[in-house]
């Protein structure tokens, strides 16, 4: 895969940083000499105003160049997870507990309905880090620009970091220290002699970026705020690795050793499109146990800030990129793919709180350089979250989200979702198509060789069987107040056919003022240009390299030609 590095910062970003640093600094001093100005003994030398004004200007050049107090500016942090639903106690989750996400919703202000608008990681995180909809910059195809054919970024779009860099702050991106399966490089001590405070005084290593598109600048200057100037504000994400750890076929052994306990197989409640056979059971344990131990990651980034006097004068935003990976989940529309935990608490954040107003996760962009005091790139379409009313910046709250998923991988789909408080419509686009169409990605999860395998066994229900339907409806409306795990599809529903028009219309109008990029097929050069780098991505593994080549044969596409290929060249697309 071919990305550009992300380098140290740039000489202009420095200057900037170091010249917002002298003028805080002299903030700063002010009030210090202000405390010294009390000492009795000083003022008793003083003689005449003019003295006053004579020493008060001595110190200031003195100090001149002490470093800004930390509370200047506030740091804004992201701990973005990957593939997670919001199974957290705050949410309502019963199986399992998770104190540290709670302390977080008790110290701040949790979202009843925060929403991805794109339930895959790369669209998701490309549409996050810009603050614009995936489908209004072309990057609405899972891992694409990745090849001979990039994409860019249209004019005035651009990753948030660049505003926040330009007013002087530190931007970076890790990944949280995790404990290794052994001590040593493997061959020392079992993990949970080194497990306990592993990550503690342990810097971040570079975090996953998975955006589909080239930037003409560095994103980030680091990995890890502790590489900032002192005192100087910063911008972090902390990538966690959530959900996707059950993937691993020793998550099971791990778990032992980093949680007290192992969630019981048999005390999980599922969804009722999944039916209680073992290997889902067992499955969604394994995931509820990765939860835990996310939580127990956000306790530990929460400590670090404390232990560094950074908490007070830092907001947290916790978010996953989308919901749990599953045949309802990731890839797809429903709430199980797009619905996401978000929690924010720092400076200024009302604590206990809890709204219920719709979000979407590109919000947050214009959310964080609101509380960083920057301005708004123009164009910016999300909503600034915690705007007073009364503020020129404050927008109406929404009425409605809006998602999309178009291809994952070598799958080709084309879904569109809106969703209002209490329905939502689902226009599929390639309703020949079935909802489980071959992906090898996603047929190699536990999750989905145990519902085949039921499937096959013949134990599913007639709301379960759905999932195997060989065509989709055109278009799903679902009324998510009687109905909230979307299975009782109302849009042949004469009664509902006022809401089925309505949100059609909203829908194409969305489309229509966004620019919905999607709207036009993607090319023949795109889609074999990430192929390539995808197959090549796979020459370790050549049964799944071979299964893919099949799902792109059988989708009709010529095999890809990977003896031409050259990673490195870059055209336009």
């Amino acid at each position: 895969m071919v990305l550009p590095k992300v380098s140290r910062r740039e000489s202009r970003a420095a200057a900037v940083g170091e010249s917002a640093a002298n003028s805080a600094a002299n903030s700063a001093t002010n009030s210090a000499v202000k405390s010294t100005a009390k000492s009795a003994v000083w003022l008793a030398t003083v003689r005449s105003w003019r003295v006053v004004l004579m020493a008060w200007a001595a110190i200031m050049v003195g100090l001149g160049d002490e470093r800004p107090a930390e509370a200047a500016r506030p740091n804004i942090v992201w701990i973005l997870v990957e593939d997670m639903s919001a199974h957290f106690s705050c949410y309502g989750e019963k199986t399992i507990a998770t104190p540290e996400v709670d302390r977080l919703a008790k110290e701040g202000t949790r979202f009843e309905r925060a929403f991805v608008t794109a339930p895959i990681c790369s669209t998701s995180r490309s549409a996050l880090i810009t603050g614009r909809y995936q489908t209004s910059i072309g990057a609405q195809h899972h891992r694409s620009g990745r090849g001979q054919v990039r994409i860019t970024l249209p004019k005035g779009a651009a990753p948030v970091t660049q505003q926040f860099r330009e007013a002087g702050y530190f931007t970076c991106n890790g990944s949280w220290p995790t404990p290794p399966d052994r001590a040593g490089g493997g061959k020392g001590a079992p993990v949970e002699t080194v497990a306990k405070g592993w990550a503690e005084g342990r810097p971040m290593t570079p975090g996953k970026t998975d955006y589909n598109f080239d930037w003409p600048t560095p994103i980030y200057d680091g990995a890890d705020w502790s590489e900032r100037k002192p005192g100087q504000p910063f911008f972090a994400q902390v990538q966690l690795h959530g959900g996707k750890y059950r993937d691993a076929a020793n998550w099971r052994q791990r778990a032992e050793r980093l949680l007290p306990s192992l969630t019981d197989a048999q005390s999980v409640a599922l969804p009722p499109y999944y039916p209680r056979v073992p290997g889902i059971l067992d499955d969604w344990a394994n995931y509820l146990d990765a939860v835990r131990f996310t939580d127990k990651q956000v306790g530990e980034v929460r400590r670090r800030l404390a232990n560094e006097g950074l908490l007070d004068n830092t907001v947290i935003f916790f978010l996953t990129d989308h919901g749990i990976s599953h045949a309802r989940g990731k890839q797809f529309l429903y709430d199980e793919g797009i619905r996401v935990p978000l929690v924010v608490r720092g400076p200024g954040i009302a604590a206990a709180a809890v709204r219920g107003d719709l979000v979407e996760h590109i919000d947050l962009a214009a959310s964080s350089l609101a509380l960083a005091g920057i301005g708004r790139p123009a164009g910016l379409p999300g909503r600034e979250l915690f705007a007073s009313a009364s503020s020129a910046s404050a927008a109406p709250p929404r009425d409605a989200v809006f998602a999309a998923r178009d291809r994952a991988d070598e799958t080709v789909d084309h879904l569109r979702s809106v969703r209002t408080e209490r329905f939502k419509y689902i226009r599929n686009f390639l309703p020949e198509r079935p909802h489980l169409q071959a992906n090898a990605y996603k047929d190699n999860k536990p999750c989905l060789i145990a519902l085949r395998k039921a499937h096959a066994d013949g134990v599913l229900d007639a709301v379960q069987q759905t999932l195997f339907a060989p065509r989709r409806p055109a278009e799903e409306l679902y009324d998510l107040t009687n109905d909230p795990w979307e299975i009782r599809n109302l849009a042949a529903d004469p009664a509902h056919r006022g809401t089925l028009e309505t949100l059609r219309e909203r829908l194409e109008r969305w489309m229509e003022e966004t620019g919905d990029q999607g709207r036009n097929p993607e090319s023949r050069e795109q889609f074999a240009s990430d192929m390539r780098v995808y197959l090549m991505d796979m020459k370790r593994n050549p049964e799944r390299r071979s299964e893919i080549e099949a799902n792109i044969a059988g989708q009709g596409f010529a095999p890809i030609d990977l003896k031409s290929i050259d990673l490195d060249k870059k055209t336009a697309p």
